[in-house]
């Protein structure tokens, strides 16, 4: 079903406020909304996480009276749980939003492995958050969607949350927007440059998403072995906590962090922790993009936020920045010049894409973890 029938409905219904974080499921609808309304208006905010989304959503029905659209990955469902039981819960302020959920992992689809605890038991989480639902099929009609929105809106009137979970291919969108950036270095590259440029006791944590899928065929394409690397495939906006636990715990070692600018900004409360702790040796490395590139391309909520000032602010003991192999190269000289001077955060400033031809890792998260951990019990 085209995203652009989906939105006249909705606001034919009244419902003119969407919120959320992306999703590649729900690219069609991202698409679609960044079309008509772009990132900057008063229709449409992309928000630093799903929790945050459910918040915008609150205040828009106290300041109208009328729900809004609140959009994410299933994955996204354990970051919003809170508000939607706490705050949207008709048993304590009863404000309504229409959930679209897009459904990873759905039982009997083959899909990556964090996506499949969330797929079973997203429908179930909703069941005991008490949220009625429907679901978008890649056959349902334009007519079925009026009738499952129908009772949708029913519960949305009567003041509860309600939730349209989408499964694979079951939206899409004629709009094709374009979400490049001025900058050239690809993040595949940058990467590469930054792997290379290690020593063979370094560790590297990398975040959920393509930048993890590239670190894997770096090391396939260059004859390196994967037991250095902790690949997060899943929980978005963590890698740097995983990492500053390795490094509290390994001080001896040079840890890296491999991270997003979407994923920094989802836990922005992660860096004054980090700078708090002061680890001498972690490198914290924020791909910069200015897009949630891996689940379709649209902006994230960056506004004005200087990346650098925040890390001096909260503690980093040196900030860095890069946007072209030569930049990056001499970042990672002064780099490899300190010896326990850190924490140190480097911002790569990248273009938007990544290969066609991308693969993912073919080894398991178990086997990740396993190689990992005996390289650094041998080590």
């Amino acid at each position: 079903m085209n995203a652009s029938f989906l939105l006249d409905v909705l606001q034919e219904a009244g419902i003119d406020f969407f919120a959320g974080v992306p999703d590649s499921y729900l690219k069609g609808l991202c698409d679609e909304l960044y079309g008509r309304f772009g990132t900057e208006s008063i229709h449409h905010i992309v928000a630093h996480n799903e929790g945050g989304a459910v918040g915008l959503c609150a205040g828009h029905y106290l300041a109208t009276g009328r729900p809004a659209l609140c959009y994410m990955q299933n994955s996204g469902l354990g970051n919003a749980v809170n508000p939607l039981a706490s705050l949207m819960d008709p048993r304590v302020y009863g404000l309504p939003c229409l959930l679209v959920i897009g459904w990873r992992g759905e039982p009997g689809v083959k899909d990556e492995p964090q996506h499949v605890k969330q797929g079973e038991i997203t429908l179930g989480q909703l069941d005991l958050l008490g949220i009625p639902w429907g679901i978008l099929d890649t056959d349902t009609s334009e007519e079925q969607f009026r009738v499952i929105f129908a009772e949708l809106n029913k519960a949305l009137q009567d003041g509860k949350c309600t939730a349209l979970v989408v499964k694979k291919g079951a939206l899409v969108s004629g709009y094709r927007p374009d979400y490049s950036n001025e900058f050239t270095l690809k993040r595949e590259r940058a990467a590469e440059i930054l792997l290379l440029s290690m020593n063979d006791q370094d560790l590297v944590v990398s975040t959920t998403g393509k930048l993890s899928r590239e670190i894997f065929e770096i090391r396939e394409r260059t004859g390196c072995s994967h037991d250095h690397d902790f690949l997060t495939v899943g929980s978005m906006g963590h890698a740097s906590m995983i990492a500053l636990g390795m490094a509290e715990s390994l001080p001896d070692r040079r840890i890296w962090c491999l991270d997003g600018d979407g994923a920094v900004l989802m836990h922005l409360g992660a860096l004054p922790v980090i700078g708090k702790r002061s680890p001498a040796r972690l490198i914290h490395v924020v791909i910069n993009n200015r897009a949630h590139e891996t689940v379709g391309g649209m902006p994230v909520c960056s506004g004005r936020l200087n990346l650098e000032k925040e890390a001096e602010a909260a503690g980093y003991a040196k900030v860095l920045s890069a946007d072209s192999e030569g930049t990056l190269e001499e970042a990672l000289k002064i780099i490899n010049n300190i010896e326990t001077g850190g924490p140190v955060l480097l911002e790569i400033r990248c273009a938007c894409g990544a290969r066609d031809d991308l693969g993912r890792p073919t080894t398991t998260p178990r086997e990740n973890r396993d190689a990992l951990m005996k390289f650094i019990t041998k080590n």
